[in-house]
């Protein structure tokens, strides 16, 4: 019991969903004493359910959070069809044998009639009744306490993370960076390599969303942009955050790697938009700008060079992904100093 209440009020203390995550794994991982638990984020694309860890922690190791898989989708729901027909009929829970022997526990975290996230529990034995209630009651927490960050700290629209997280997640991201690239005096900086990871800030803006509005309603304005929201979180890696900043601009915060991989992954997401068929609409585009960022530049200059190399990109042509940087190396933009007041958004 005194194991119970411990994590209950360490659940409880996070105002992070990635926090949150880690906790509630640490818990039933302790309480259930199995060999694997997981979070995993249930995503659709093109009607088309998948799964991606989250978070994950094995017996005997610390829980952590998962780097994901560049390009992959995840794993398709239709592949697990106990868990296919728990999430059509709206079911607490389902049960299966995985090819390898292990029971599996699957738990959905429903919020209404829909879910976006789901607890896997794996052991080689079968779960008993007081472990599936004792878990019950962890995930009914998890689920109350993820609604009440959900409601402060998401857009009622598409579902993604709002400004005021983002401002507190950039502001830890450059924290994280300073932390990572303390320098000694009279040390001077080093040059970005093509090899080197980084974070990195990727400002979306949807091309011509007026005439969208425009010409098919402001209905089918929103569902253009509840589909964009999708189609970024299938794009991005699970480490990655996706921000609606509002209007039809979108903000995506990338962690830990190279100028390479930045490029494949934005462009993976533009290219995702560009052949996907939007219904009653058709085609849409996006533009991207982008830049790597640096514990010695203020929220508002990275932001404004994200949005500079934006700028550049609906100027030259739409449905393309710029780099700061890259741009500036080639005479294309001038650097503007900032006063850090300005608003760029």
């Amino acid at each position: 019991m005194d194991s119970l209440l411990k994590h209950m009020v360490d659940m409880t203390g996070h105002r992070d969903h990635a926090m949150l995550d880690i906790s509630v794994i640490s818990a039933v991982q302790e309480l259930a004493g199995a060999a694997q638990t997981r979070i995993l984020a249930i995503t659709t694309v093109s009607g088309q359910q998948y799964l991606r860890a989250r978070a994950s922690v094995a017996k005997g190791g610390a829980a952590q959070l998962e780097e994901g898989t560049d390009g992959a989708l995840g794993d398709p729901v239709a592949a697990l069809p106990e868990l296919k027909r728990c999430l059509a009929e709206h079911q607490a829970s389902a049960e299966a044998i995985a090819a390898d022997g292990m029971r599996v526990l699957w738990l959905p975290i429903w919020f209404g009639d829909k879910a976006t996230t789901c607890l896997e529990i794996r052991d080689d034995k079968a779960f008993s009744h007081d472990t599936v209630y004792v878990i019950g009651g962890i995930v009914g927490v998890y689920r109350n306490f993820q609604n009440l960050l959900d409601y402060s700290e998401r857009d009622s629209l598409t579902g993604l993370l709002n400004r005021k997280t983002f401002d507190d997640q950039l502001a830890r991201m450059l924290q994280h960076s300073h932390d990572q690239d303390l320098r000694l005096p009279g040390i001077p900086e080093r040059r970005q390599h093509q090899g080197e990871e980084k974070q990195w800030l990727a400002v979306v803006d949807v091309d011509h969303f007026k005439a969208v509005n425009d010409k098919f309603g402001h209905l089918y304005g929103d569902e253009v942009l509840i589909l964009i929201a999708n189609l970024l979180q299938s794009s991005f890696r699970a480490q990655d955050r996706v921000f609606r900043f509002g209007g039809e601009e979108f903000v995506v915060l990338l962690r830990s790697t190279t100028l390479d991989n930045a490029w494949k992954i934005i462009e993976r997401f533009r290219t995702n938009v560009e052949s996907h068929d939007f219904p009653q609409v058709g085609r849409v585009t996006v533009s991207v700008g982008f830049v790597s960022i640096s514990a010695y530049e203020s929220p508002v200059v990275t932001l404004g060079h994200a949005d500079q190399a934006l700028y550049y990109a609906k100027s030259n042509g739409r449905n393309r992904a710029c780099h700061y940087d890259d741009l500036v190396a080639h005479g294309l933009l001038q650097t503007v100093a900032s006063n850090d007041t300005a608003e760029f958004f």
